[in-house]
């Protein structure tokens, strides 16, 4: 056999890197649904099985594609005050994960994250706790926050998608109509104005309020 003949029968050589630059390009273009270490595989030239060699499974795979990002976002300047602090890095979440809407599909499956993103949580709690709250009670306010921003996130991202699509067709609030006006009198006197309305709404100013209601009040 001839020197020629061995290295034509060698398995594509694969790096972890290109694993994961596959992953991200997958998930960006097509969602969390699309992944598979079959697919990453196919798409990188190798068999399932040696992609095994460099990922345990399609949970590492999703870590790795998080690893990294939250350092490709500089850090704010946080305040002094801790009330403040926590509003800064609560918008810092906010407007960085804006410009990753894939990150957010793969957060939304729940205890995978970016470990050098932690330092936002710990602020957060680390925060509260300064502000007079229990550890419990900072957990809590900290997951209320995340939840309010990843519900905030999903809908931004949904909102520009459908806003890009040519065929379509709104139905809030074009189906209410005077007929509905006893049974839903406010949302049908402001349905005229609803998109003015909504035009108005500023994230900072609604997280500054549910901050100031879940901390003790301000001395």
């Amino acid at each position: 056999m001839t020197a020629e003949k061995r290295a034509a029968g060698r398995p594509r050589r694969i790096e972890k890197q290109q694993i994961v630059d596959v992953a991200r390009r997958i998930l960006q273009e097509e969602g969390v649904q699309a992944l598979s270490m079959r697919r990453v595989a196919k798409e990188v030239g190798a068999t399932p099985m040696a992609l095994y060699h460099h990922v345990r499974d399609k949970d590492e795979l999703l870590m790795l594609t998080l690893a990294g990002l939250a350092a490709s976002i500089p850090r704010p300047e946080l305040p002094a005050d801790p009330r403040e602090r926590v509003l800064v890095t609560a918008l810092h979440i906010f407007t960085g994960l804006s410009g990753f809407p894939w990150a957010v599909d793969v957060l939304g499956l729940g205890e995978l994250t970016d470990k050098g993103a932690l330092w936002m949580p710990e602020e957060i709690i680390a925060s509260c706790i300064a502000c007079g709250q229990t550890h419990e009670e900072a957990v809590h306010t900290y997951r209320t926050l995340w939840y309010f921003l990843y519900g905030a996130l999903r809908f931004t991202t949904a909102e520009a998608r459908r806003a890009a699509d040519p065929d379509r067709r709104p139905f809030f609030p074009n189906l209410l109509t005077p007929a509905d006006a006893d049974e839903l009198p406010h949302l049908t006197s402001l349905s005229a104005d609803w998109q003015e309305l909504t035009r108005g709404y500023d994230i900072a100013v609604q997280l500054r309020a549910m901050i100031d209601g879940l901390l003790p009040p301000a001395t």
